[in-house]
């Protein structure tokens, strides 16, 4: 809600979406740049120590914006409150997940999990841009971003305060240690195809609302776009609901294969009810390459800093939503809706085929042996207890 939220109040206040969008965008990317960079901190000095200081300045900051936009303060003061808003708010996504990997006690589990995490996740893609509309345009426009802001808060801190399922911190890392995995050719492969994906969804949160008001029916643009959650939630269920056994590499490329598909065709219909009636059946692949592409980070990325590993993952989204959305918007602006569309399709045709290159890469994570998903500390605690597993 942080996002639209800003764009709607902005917009009321200052009567210009250029300049709600660039307050928007100075949010968004200060989140995208340091939310890593918070979460490295997370993994060695603990979620609470870290995220209480750092949620309380982004609470504050983002309140600081509301004040400064009521006040019409001058440009400057908008750029700088949500700047700094973004660049401490984290990415809590990345602190549950890593708190699943504590909890659960086998991969199958923690497939079901985080398969409900996105199931999640779609339910706030629904509900969210709903709300935060509602209010802007029925109590104020600075309510739509005030609930965010105690929602994060009331939130956040009661996350922090569940101190059994915290992942216990790592500490200093070793030198030469510390940088690993983040740098492996398959891991940077992943955030290439997660910033394609990103840009797909970007571009279609624009080309949709394009789309609906060249048919003379803009208010659909909400409910359009909800049947690409509605498809994807039911998808996170039924995906989450059974232990796959092919190889998660595979079905990587294809759950980004069925996006290619499906934004291809997106391109060939030409009314909306057809377009929602597409857009429902691509959402069932998007949970399904969100959660692949979770496991595939807990399989690259060490227990120590799998935090930092997640948080690089939203990033690559979030930088591609930011870049998707102002490509599709250009090229909307110069051949209306089928430019923006142009942009989908071409988004995830680079990550069907970057998917299909790093195939080879990612394959040998699919043969390593299962293993306890939760953190060193638990595999040493429960060591002894196991039998000894011969060659």
């Amino acid at each position: 809600m942080v996002g639209l939220g800003i764009v709607l109040m902005v917009s009321a206040l200052y009567g210009s979406y250029g300049k709600a969008g660039a307050v928007a965008a100075a949010f968004i990317i200060a989140q995208a740049l340091c939310s890593p960079q918070l979460a490295k901190l997370i993994d060695r000095f603990g979620q609470a120590r870290v995220m209480r200081p750092a949620l309380a300045v982004a609470c504050l900051s983002l309140s600081g914006l509301v004040v400064a936009a009521v006040l019409r303060a001058p440009e400057p003061v908008l750029y700088a409150t949500a700047a700094l808003g973004g660049a401490t708010i984290g990415s809590m996504g990345a602190l549950v997940r890593a708190r699943w990997n504590v909890v659960a006690s086998s991969p199958a589990q923690l497939h079901t999990a985080y398969s409900l995490e996105s199931a999640f996740d779609e339910l706030t893609f629904v509900g969210g841009p709903v709300i935060a509309t509602v209010l802007a345009t029925s109590v104020t426009p600075w309510s739509a971003l005030v609930l965010p802001i105690i929602a994060a808060a009331v939130g956040g801190y009661w996350l922090l305060a569940q101190r059994a399922t915290e992942p216990r911190p790592s500490g200093r890392p070793r030198r030469g240690a510390a940088r690993g995995a983040l740098l492996s050719p398959a891991f940077i492969g992943l955030l290439v195809i997660f910033i394609a994906v990103g840009m797909l969804f970007g571009g279609l949160d624009v080309v949709i609302v394009a789309f609906t008001a060249e048919r003379g029916v803009p208010g659909l643009a909400g409910p359009v776009l909800a049947a690409f959650a509605l498809g994807s939630f039911l998808a996170a269920l039924a995906y989450g609901a059974r232990s796959w056994q092919s190889p998660l590499s595979l079905r990587l490329a294809l759950g980004i294969g069925v996006l290619a598909a499906g934004a291809t065709v997106l391109m060939l219909v030409d009314t909306v009810p057809l377009v929602a009636a597409v857009g429902f059946l691509t959402g069932f692949a998007i949970a399904p390459t969100i959660v692949n592409g979770t496991s595939l980070v807990r399989l690259l990325v060490s227990p120590q800093r799998i935090t930092e590993g997640f948080s690089w993952l939203s990033a690559a989204i979030g930088v591609g939503v930011s870049v998707g959305a102002s490509a599709a918007g250009a090229l909307i602006d110069r051949y209306a809706s089928p430019g923006g569309f142009a942009v989908v399709v071409g988004a995830a045709t680079v990550a069907l085929l970057v998917a299909l290159l790093m195939i080879p890469k990612l394959r040998p994570l699919d043969l390593r042996p299962p293993d306890d998903p939760g953190a060193p500390e638990k595999r040493e605690e429960t060591a002894s207890a196991r039998p000894t597993k011969l060659p």
